[in-house]
């Protein structure tokens, strides 16, 4: 699966119910320049690709852990605590991805 391809799927994996009243932005940064964010507010996500003016966590990481993380396929704090996932910014908002999305 291609950066792109997930990209295209969140909004459709999206869970509203898990995202009551939150108004954020989080930007990712991957290594092969495919920069994006997901903005989440009024109930809905949508994803742009670049770089939003005014995140509120951005998280940095290569793409094949980007995926990995995604897809199950690796704990996004294990990432974290391995130094393959960054955070800046308002880290506990990370925490709250996991449970915004059905995988």
């Amino acid at each position: 699966m291609t950066v792109d391809k997930v990209i295209e799927k969140l909004p459709h994996r999206f869970q509203a119910d898990a995202a009551q009243d939150l108004e954020t932005v989080f930007q990712f940064m991957l290594d092969d320049s495919t920069d994006f964010y997901i903005e989440i507010g009024d109930g809905q996500c949508r994803t742009e690709k670049g770089e939003h003016p005014d995140p509120n966590v951005t998280l940095i990481t290569d793409a094949d852990t980007f995926i990995r993380v995604v897809n199950g396929e690796q704990d996004g704090m294990g990432a974290f605590l391995k130094g393959q996932l960054r955070a800046e910014g308002n880290v506990m908002l990370a925490t709250k991805l996991g449970k915004l999305f059905r995988r």
